[in-house]
């Protein structure tokens, strides 16, 4: 990535993870595949990175649309006309990417920006076409991905609540940090943090990193996510 890249630590931090031979490393320089999906990473960073003030954190990507796209909770059918589409996808959905991009859909403000805290796709070997829970020592490994990209986001909140600040009060505001803010569970430096499911919650704890949960949308939880994710928007407007 270029030097101006907000996101050079995340980018870093991405690259060094180690990627087992029952894993498929989605952001490979090397493939087609893996250009492709870095290229719709990079255009929903810009996009959706640099005004979000909550991180939502799944365990790792799904075979049927993450793997496939790039995005987080984005699959083949959610891609916006800025994305490149892959030319073979594995599957053309996911219930789960369905149900996130409903909610954000109907979200106010800022959107939230999505990641998983494994960054590869695990898979129960030979078949790729399927997920596997990523083992704690690929969960430790993959931790510094989403500690870069939350302090990352961080300081592009600080940056634009900064910029606020003085254009509101003036030039003999006080503008210090966090001026005018209160911090609640899961807010990371004007971060709010949620976990997609307890397994991801508990991922990031062991990371050092506190947050909220939410019930994962697959097997049965859509209305309990959805109605999760539409308190926390509606606490956060």
């Amino acid at each position: 990535m270029s030097g101006g890249d907000p996101f050079d630590r995340f980018w870093a931090a991405l690259d060094a993870v180690p990627v087992a031979s029952d894993a498929e490393a989605l952001y490979d320089e090397r493939t087609v595949a893996g250009r492709l999906r870095r290229a719709n990473l990079a255009t929903y960073l810009d996009s959706v990175g640099r005004s979000a003030s909550m991180l939502l954190v799944a365990e790792a990507p799904g075979w049927r649309g993450m793997t496939n796209t790039g995005v987080p909770f984005t699959s083949v059918r959610e891609l916006g006309p800025e994305y490149l589409v892959p030319p073979e996808p594995t599957a053309p959905w996911e219930a789960s990417s369905r149900v996130v991009r409903a909610v954000l859909a109907e979200w106010s403000g800022p959107l939230p920006l999505a990641w998983a805290v494994f960054p590869h796709h695990p898979f129960a070997a030979p078949d790729r076409l399927t997920n596997r829970t990523p083992r704690p020592a690929e969960v430790r490994a993959g931790a510094p991905v989403a500690l870069a990209l939350l302090e990352d986001l961080r300081t592009l909140r600080a940056g634009a609540d900064t910029g606020a600040v003085a254009a509101v009060a003036g030039p003999d505001a006080d503008g210090g940090p966090g001026a005018g803010a209160s911090a609640g569970p899961g807010d990371e430096g004007g971060v709010r943090v949620v976990a997609v499911g307890r397994k991801a919650q508990g991922a990031l704890a062991l990371a050092g990193i506190d947050a909220v949960a939410v019930r994962h949308p697959a097997q049965g939880g859509a209305a309990q996510f959805t109605a999760e994710m539409r308190a926390l928007r509606d606490a956060s407007g």
